[in-house]
């Protein structure tokens, strides 16, 4: 017996039964059939792929809520998918769910992301006639873009989860955890940073909402936390009261953080540099690297072009917009 059977059946012993089991020939498929590891399980081998991956890495320098932040402690993408991996990995050992599964979906939620944060995703949304979702990005990254068009060959359920991490049921109870943690990750470490930023005072924060989740981020996520685990029984959810908190914070954070704030206010550049770019290279295809010119055989120049700048980090896309639209000084 080798040490990833053993693994499989530890899983078996300790974990739910509303786990899901990595010998899951359901959720484990993968579009290319491949030969088991030894060590690992295909969901630790999931992970272990994305952490490795080019688009993992890139997140360090796109935006979570601040077009590029001067100072060294406000959120990135990167240290965002780490707040989610954690709190996501805490609430599946909680419920007794698969680990290594909620740790591969939470990683690779984001590594379809836009630069510039939701307002990239916004105007290559209306720009590209494909539409632009950033989960259903990150699917296709993983699918088509990494490793030069090879792609990473991920089994079904760490798909299903990345692509269901916003706004829909997922097919396994780890991917839905995934999507609570995301949420419970973002209002607090936004707040955290909007307080830093100047943008929020702590005393402005909902009464209400402090009152029932806590004063201090720790307590905040703590509080979300729990409750997830002592109501998850049959389904990934909170109390209604911590449900109505959270809810209220978040529609706090959109009113004040997310929309018409000095956090945005770079946003109109941003968007216009995008689709500056966009028409560059529908122009220009020759222009792009060679893996996105064998996308755009495969697909189409708008599918390329969407492909390759979504994929770009926000030093990246400005770069290169300078360097191709700005004069340069003769030497």
């Amino acid at each position: 017996m080798n040490v990833r059977e053993q693994i499989e059946i530890t899983e078996a012993g300790i974990l739910s039964n509303f786990a899901c089991m990595s010998t899951n020939p359901d959720m484990s498929r993968r579009y290319v059939n491949e030969e088991k590891c030894p060590f690992r399980t295909d969901f630790q081998r999931d992970r272990d792929r994305i952490l490795h991956s080019n688009s993992f890495r890139r997140l360090k320098r796109k935006t979570q809520v601040f077009l590029s932040p001067v100072g060294d402690h406000y959120r990135t993408r990167l240290t965002h998918t780490l707040e989610v991996s954690q709190i996501a990995r805490t609430i599946s050992r909680g419920l007794k769910l698969n680990e290594d599964l909620t740790e591969a979906i939470a990683l690779g939620h984001d590594i379809g992301h836009s630069p510039f944060g939701h307002s990239g995703e916004a105007i290559l949304n209306e720009i590209c006639p494909y539409g632009f979702k950033h989960y259903l990005q990150s699917v296709r990254v993983a699918d088509y873009i990494e490793k030069d068009g090879k792609g990473l060959n991920l089994t079904f359920a760490v798909k299903n989860g990345i692509a269901c991490h916003t706004n829909a049921v997922a097919a396994t109870r780890e991917g839905n955890i995934v999507r609570f943690a995301d949420k419970i990750a973002y209002i607090n470490h936004d707040i955290e940073d909007a307080i830093r930023a100047g943008i929020l005072n702590p005393t402005s924060l909902p009464h209400n909402c402090i009152r029932v989740l806590g004063n201090t981020k720790s307590k905040r996520i703590t509080t979300m936390i729990a409750s997830i685990i002592q109501n998850g029984a049959y389904e990934i959810k909170m109390s209604p009261d911590i449900k109505k908190a959270h809810d209220e914070l978040r529609a706090f954070l959109f009113e004040n953080v997310y929309i018409n704030s000095v956090a945005k206010q770079e946003e109109l550049k941003a968007k216009h540099l995008i689709e500056i770019l966009y028409g560059y290279y529908i122009k220009n295809p020759d222009k792009m690297p060679t893996v996105y010119k064998q996308i755009m055989e495969k697909f189409d120049a708008d599918r390329a072009v969407c492909d390759y700048i979504s994929g770009m980090s926000d030093g990246y896309a400005v770069d290169l917009y300078t360097d191709i639209f700005v004069p340069k000084s003769w030497k």
